[in-house]
């Protein structure tokens, strides 16, 4: 009897193991991609290694949607028809670390555009997009290693104290090119390379705008000047209008001799 149940026990012991197994692979697989609830009806949300991931990518999203997951940890809007991110557009995604946008029609980033995930978020792309400039505030605070290639960028110095401030992507730095820029010269190339030359584009900022205070002084004063020849010429015409009226009066002999008359008549 011994040797009969010895045997069992084991396979008994194996079976059980291994059909614990496939239940455990069978159950860690559901957890993997499991549907998120409140997901946006444009996008498609994910559990994925116990992360929040909503896929918003080639939606034809002309706006980034306002029902967002608060719990979403990675957000993709990339190759959508974006054109602006507004201010607060995050706020309500305190765990979002990884942010895409690229290959949009972004323009325009307001200052207050990520607020509320400056402290958590680590990635941010905004490459491929038409952002000629933005404002020093919208980046302020933010730790994320972030990509701003193949944007037609303009190089004045608000651009300089922007990416001063920034943890630029290593890999796309090179890639971050002046379309246009205050001096000519240094259209079409690497923003960084021409910083690095030691070129300071606050220098050219401050020049034009003492130029601008220049110009619009000069037009003051030419203004004051025009006023005040008018207004002498219009008082020396008054004057001598007034001196022409004061010569056609009679003198005041001539108006005696006639009261004398009168009252010799009388």
């Amino acid at each position: 009897m011994q040797d009969v149940a010895g045997p069992a026990m084991p396979r008994k012991s194996l079976l059980f193991n291994g059909f614990a197994l496939l239940w455990g692979l069978l159950f860690g697989i559901f957890l993997v991609n499991v549907p998120v609830m409140a997901c946006p009806t444009t996008c498609h949300c994910i559990e994925k290694n116990g992360l929040t991931v909503v896929q918003c990518m080639s939606r034809n999203l002309e706006k980034i949607p306002s029902d967002l997951p608060r719990d979403t940890v990675i957000l993709l809007l990339a190759s959508n028809h974006i054109t602006h991110i507004p201010n607060h557009a995050f706020k309500e995604l305190h765990y979002l670390q990884e942010l895409d946008l690229s290959n949009n029609d972004i323009e325009t980033v307001d200052v207050g555009a990520f607020q509320g995930v400056s402290d958590s978020l680590l990635v941010l792309d905004l490459s491929n997009n038409h952002i000629q400039s933005v404002p020093k505030e919208a980046f302020a605070r933010l730790r994320a290693k972030i990509s701003l290639s193949n944007n037609p960028w303009h190089c004045e110095c608000m651009l300089q104290e922007v990416l001063r401030e920034l943890r630029l992507d290593p890999e796309t730095v090179n890639e971050v090119i002046c379309h246009t820029a205050v001096q000519e010269e240094y259209a079409g190339k690497p923003v960084i390379q021409v910083l690095d030359s030691g070129i300071n584009f606050c220098n050219f900022h401050h020049k034009t705008t003492d130029v601008a205070m220049f110009v619009t002084m000069f037009g003051w004063f030419t203004m004051v000047i025009a006023y005040v020849i008018y207004y002498v010429r219009h008082n020396q015409e008054d004057a001598r209008r007034h001196l022409e009226y004061l010569k056609s009066l009679p003198s005041s002999s001539q108006i005696s001799k006639d009261f004398d008359t009168i009252s010799t008549v009388l």
